[in-house]
């Protein structure tokens, strides 16, 4: 009876705090379209994309889309007018870079600033915001860390965005009386068009070329990199953890780790790509793709007009200075987060890392975005 008792409570939680509208900034990009993907099929909730340009990949038949430069609060404002007050949720995956630290702090704060003031210049019945950080919070960008990573760590000297962003979070949750969740996940994967900061299209697209020029699949990179032991966060498993911490009383003003749940090292999975590609493998060598593919275009419009492709434009599928930043890292090291707390607040969603690659390489062959 007791138990009872308190799932009853639980549900009472949940309905009070079910989205009516959700606001996406950054809607094309691999955390937006997936979270877009995922509340557009979801009985009962509109939602709406903002952003400067309209995103190809967003389901427009399903989502409202809104042009607006958050960099601009007056634009901003008036973009919103009107349109903001049926808002209760927001899902915060705009990003822009600096180039400076400071210049980085200053831009994604105001991205942040201007979206959270329009909404409540214009009286949204704001219940929920989910921020996005990632390992950088752990300082992996600077050198070897610590593992596993942990919410509890401390923070790094700075300046840092991802901690300016979330003072002046904590700052309007408290003054306004919105509740937010931030959630930190790490080498996303999933399918994204336009915004290609994405390590699996990355490899799908090297080995497909790999392939058509009868060259064995090489892993690019240092045998640091190869032999590190890493781990991903699928895009549609980050989807669902944003609709959970957007309901869930345990994920209330709480910051998590989110995760696929395994770990994985690429001496372990090269082998397994490359025979979902029908390929050899050959020993790694580091070598920038940024480079070595610069020429190679010639060679994706050869696939493109045989297999039917699209889009025909690769730049806007990969990042190879992306995949590069990690590949030739002669320092890398071990990077994972415990994923712990995350799972104790009610969230345990997981997946083999392994098994998802080769179902993104399926999905990505079935757009015909492969051959």
């Amino acid at each position: 009876m007791a138990l009872k008792r308190v799932n009853e409570k639980v549900n009472t939680m949940d309905s009070e705090g079910q989205p009516r509208s959700v606001l996406i900034t950054g809607p094309g990009g691999i955390i937006g379209c997936h979270v877009a993907q995922l509340y557009a099929g979801t009985a009962g909730v509109s939602v709406v994309g903002v952003s400067r340009n309209t995103p190809e990949n967003l389901a427009l038949d399903k989502c409202q889309h809104i042009r607006a430069d958050l960099l601009d609060a007056v634009a901003t404002r008036e973009a919103l007018s009107g349109k903001a007050a049926s808002i209760t949720h927001v899902v915060f995956g705009a990003y822009l870079e600096g180039d400076s630290l400071s210049e980085q702090v200053r831009l994604n704060v105001d991205l942040l600033r201007n979206t959270l003031d329009a909404l409540n210049a214009d009286h949204a019945a704001l219940k929920h915001v989910t921020l996005f950080q990632g390992s950088k919070a752990y300082g992996n960008h600077l050198g070897p860390i610590k593992t596993p990573t942990k919410e509890s760590d401390p923070r790094l000297l700075g300046p840092h965005f991802y901690y300016a962003q979330e003072d002046h979070l904590r700052e309007m949750a408290e003054e306004r009386g919105f509740r937010f969740t931030i959630l930190r996940p790490d080498l996303i994967v999933g399918y994204s068009y336009g915004t290609p900061m994405n390590m699996l299209m990355t490899i799908a697209v090297y080995a497909s070329i790999c392939k058509e020029l009868e060259l064995p699949l090489r892993f690019p990179g240092t045998r640091a990199a190869y032999h590190a032991l890493i781990h991903c966060t699928d895009a549609e498993l980050l989807a669902r953890a944003t609709r959970w911490a957007g309901t869930s009383k345990e994920a209330e003003n709480q910051i998590f780790n989110v995760t696929n749940g395994d770990q994985f090292r690429f001496e372990q999975v090269w082998s397994r790509v490359a025979n979902y590609f029908q390929m050899d493998t050959a020993p790694p060598i580091p070598m920038s793709l940024a480079a070595h593919m610069a020429d190679k275009g010639p060679v994706w419009d050869r696939l493109t007009k045989r297999h039917g492709l699209h889009p025909a434009d690769w730049r806007k599928l990969v990042n190879w200075s992306f995949l590069d930043g990690f590949t030739l890292n002669e320092n890398q090291t071990d990077v994972f987060g415990s994923t712990i707390k995350i799972r104790q607040a009610g969230f345990g969603d997981c997946y083999d890392t392994e098994d998802r690659f080769v179902f993104w390489f399926d999905r990505l062959r079935s757009m015909r975005i492969i051959p």
